[in-house]
């Protein structure tokens, strides 16, 4: 951590103060969240997606999903809507690991109808492209497309895909390492390639030839390493979040051979993931990958949960809970396992390393957990093409 001005600590403290405030408010300060006493089922909202990658919100009761083909679809009053709120097939490459794989809606979406895409197109390369809502129709999209970002992809895996608003209002992008097996260029740690990173723009303005601006505050302005980077050492971030109350940064980490990780970054005096090394390919979980052992772990983040191939062999990252329908999830991280299906959740305030507890094994391919506008949590089913609700009642 850097040394902060007298100024900036006194903001670290004020946040403190504000963040146990709104803790005591909600009632977590007083009930730590004991995923023993979790039992867990689900809601199905609707089927007859074409798999499904990604259920969201845009600030109203709707929920968009995501289809990997190239669509966004809507969820209105409990029904999937027959024509899709952005139907890009036909534009993005499809199959395996490429497709439309993001969607993040501006933070005043709104008044300004601005979201953000990102796909892989028929080369097989990264874009991130803004659109706007219709002024006539507020459950369709309209064109045209602005491009903010590009980013070669020079294999057909790991492209990452997510994307998020941080609690600062800039636009997060995941990218993966590039893809091939063992990271063959060492992208995720190579500061000069966005590969392998947590990306950090303001699309709010463009630099040309950019689409956007680089924060001022970005880890490696003025340093050696590419102004967009905001964490790294990452091998294909699949779904990581926000936590909408403490802005704590969590990531799901697909691993290569031995561990999948979470990952759980504090927002504190400096902003959650800014300049943090998560390890790979140097590191996958906390084992030594490049060398296989006597690796370098110094100044590298350990995940604050893991587990072998065992028990799953691709994490879906997900949410803390903090909706109010079921007052035993409160203050619950939850994620799963694309494969196995299993479902998992530890204690947002837990100590690294934490203990994770399995909530239930699944027929699901989970391939990513949700937020309605609410903070009542889904998940996705592929398999299926379903979109489920997460229920938590206490055991008896």
């Amino acid at each position: 951590m850097k040394n902060m001005s007298p100024c900036s600590r006194r903001r670290g403290f004020v946040r403190v103060i504000l963040i146990g405030l709104m803790l005591s408010a909600c009632g977590a300060a007083s009930a730590a969240y004991d995923p023993t006493a979790v039992r867990l089922s689900f809601q199905k909202v609707v089927d007859g997606l074409t798999s499904p990658l990604l259920v969201t919100h845009a600030g109203d009761s709707r929920l968009f999903v995501v289809e990997q083909i190239g669509r966004i679809r809507i969820v209105k009053n409990g029904v999937l809507l027959p024509v899709p709120f952005l139907n890009l097939v036909g534009a993005v490459s499809g199959g395996g690991e490429q497709g439309l794989l993001g969607l993040a809606f501006h933070p005043e979406y709104t008044t300004n109808g601005k979201f953000y895409v990102n796909y892989t197109n028929l080369a097989g390369n990264t874009i991130v492209a803004e659109y706007n809502r219709s002024s006539s129709n507020p459950d369709r999209a309209t064109g045209p497309r602005r491009l903010v970002l590009r980013v070669d992809q020079p294999y057909a895996n790991h492209n990452g895909g997510q994307l998020a608003f941080g609690p600062e209002g800039y636009l997060y992008v995941g990218m993966g390492d590039g893809g091939g097996p063992l990271d063959p260029e060492n992208r995720a740690q190579d500061l000069s390639s966005l590969h392998g990173k947590l990306l950090r723009i303001d699309v709010n303005g463009t630099s040309p030839p950019s689409g956007y601006r680089i924060p001022a505050d970005n880890p490696f302005v003025g340093r050696t390493g590419a102004d967009e980077i905001w964490s790294f050492g990452f091998r294909n971030p699949w779904r990581w979040s926000f936590d909408r109350l403490t802005g704590d940064l969590w990531i799901g980490d697909v691993g290569q051979e031995e561990r999948e990780e979470i990952n759980r970054s504090i927002n504190g005096p400096d902003p959650a993931g800014r300049g943090v090394n998560f390890g790979w390919s140097v590191m996958e979980g906390k084992l030594c990958f490049k060398p296989q052992s006597g690796c370098d772990r110094t100044a590298k983040q350990m995940p604050i949960a893991e587990y072998s191939h065992a028990a799953g062999c691709s994490v879906t990252g997900g949410y803390v809970y903090r909706g109010s329908a079921y007052p035993v999830l409160a203050g619950g991280y939850f994620f799963g396992d694309f494969c196995s299906g299993r479902i998992w959740s530890i204690s947002a305030e837990a100590s690294l390393p934490a203990s994770r507890v399995l909530l239930r094994d699944t027929d699901f391919m989970i391939s990513s957990f949700g937020e309605d506008a609410a903070g009542e949590l889904y998940l996705t089913d592929r398999r299926n093409g379903s979109v489920f609700k997460l229920i938590g009642r206490r055991k008896q």
